[in-house]
């Protein structure tokens, strides 16, 4: 005599169990990295630092938007300071395309294209010596702010010519405008172009 055994929904009903546990753990992830997190962290940067959390931007005196001091963007003119070339979209420093040109050290057309800026570089500046590295090279991004103090001296020349400045004025500007390594080690020395450029339209007003 056989005896029937009556199927088992065990199998089923730990399958369902583990679907159900997954799908709570993801909405509580999603809520709580996705939405509170973002939110508080968004809160303290705020409170604490309003100025970095709102994007570090730079007004003039009448309050309008100039420019961000943790962005670079493009100064053509010879009255003012040139930051680094920019490979960030069509024309250079657009933040929505940020990137660098991410050609190889032994690629042809890198090379030609340092070379032949090294050379306006030094015709725009009235300069005999190859000017700093990243004075012709742009930056990972496209959109770095500063530039070394070596690459500011090298413009000096040439931006007191354009503003009838003299150059030891223009200089002390520069050099008031370095900012040392964060914390005394981490970085190297550098000038904010924005700021630097700013400081220089201030001289002139100032000495009108």
């Amino acid at each position: 005599m056989t005896t029937e055994t009556a199927p088992t929904t065990a199998p089923r009903e730990s399958t369902l169990s583990h679907l159900l546990t997954s799908l709570l753990y993801t909405i509580a992830t999603v809520v709580v990295f996705g939405l509170i997190y973002p939110l508080v962290i968004t809160l303290i940067g705020g409170l604490i630092f309003p100025n970095q959390a709102g994007g570090s931007l730079i007004t003039d005196a009448h309050g309008k938007v100039v420019g961000s001091s943790i962005m670079g963007q493009l100064f053509a003119k010879p009255q003012y300071f040139h930051g680094r070339p920019s490979a960030a979209g069509k024309n250079g420093y657009d933040p929505t395309a940020t990137g660098g040109t991410n050609l190889a050290p032994t690629s042809k057309k890198l090379i030609d294209t340092t070379k032949a800026t090294i050379a306006s570089v030094k015709k725009e500046n009235s300069m005999s010596d190859a000017p700093p590295m990243n004075l012709v090279t742009s930056s990972g991004s496209g959109m770095d702010p500063d530039i070394s103090p070596e690459s500011a001296r090298y413009q000096i020349k040439r931006v007191a010519a354009a503003r009838h400045l003299r150059t030891e004025a223009v200089a002390a500007l520069v050099s008031a405008h370095i900012v040392p390594r964060t914390l005394g080690f981490l970085g190297e020395p550098r000038v904010n172009v924005l700021e630097l450029n700013r400081a220089l339209d201030a001289h002139r007003e100032g000495a009108n």
